[in-house]
């Protein structure tokens, strides 16, 4: 007899983007990313850090101050990352983020031809970078989908 509570696809890849997150090593903002194609598959996954060689030691993680003592000159956001673990062309495909993309963001997961974005956070409703992500989203006919019904939990215990 086939089993009946198995999680759905949507739970399965929030989940995937979930754990990803717990990657950052961003003390105010843990964002993870899942890219999956039309079959279901997994085809890029990526949470919010610094670039590739670069110590996470030695750039700051505040959120306020001068620029440049701040995170946001240099931290990667899950989407792109996500986009830039991807080997295959990503048309068609949907994305799983654990927070609504910014606008510079849904740039990128327009360009890749993303079409469906399935989000759980949307802490920065009605700022302007969210009210520009939401336009382009929406001229380029990118759908977007916050998932309510998440409510995964996993123990390990060893």
């Amino acid at each position: 007899m086939k089993r009946e509570n198995y999680i759905s696809w949507d739970v399965y890849f929030m989940g995937v983007a979930y754990l990803s997150s717990l990657r950052s090593k961003d003390d105010s903002s843990q964002v993870g990313a899942c890219i999956v194609n039309s079959k279901n598959r997994i085809i890029g996954i990526g949470y919010n850090g610094l670039p590739i060689g670069c110590s996470d030691d030695e750039y700051p993680w505040e959120r306020e101050g001068k620029f440049l003592d701040t995170k946001y000159p240099y931290v990667v956001h899950a989407e792109p990352n996500a986009i830039l673990n991807c080997t295959v062309p990503l048309d068609g495909s949907r994305i799983y983020v654990t927070l609504f993309p910014c606008n510079e963001c849904a740039k990128l997961i327009i360009q890749s031809g993303i079409k469906e974005i399935i989000y759980l956070g949307d802490k920065y409703n009605g700022v302007d970078t969210d009210i520009a992500s939401k336009r382009m989203l929406l001229s380029a006919n990118v759908k977007t989908r916050k998932m309510t019904d998440f409510n995964l939990k996993v123990i390990i215990d060893e």
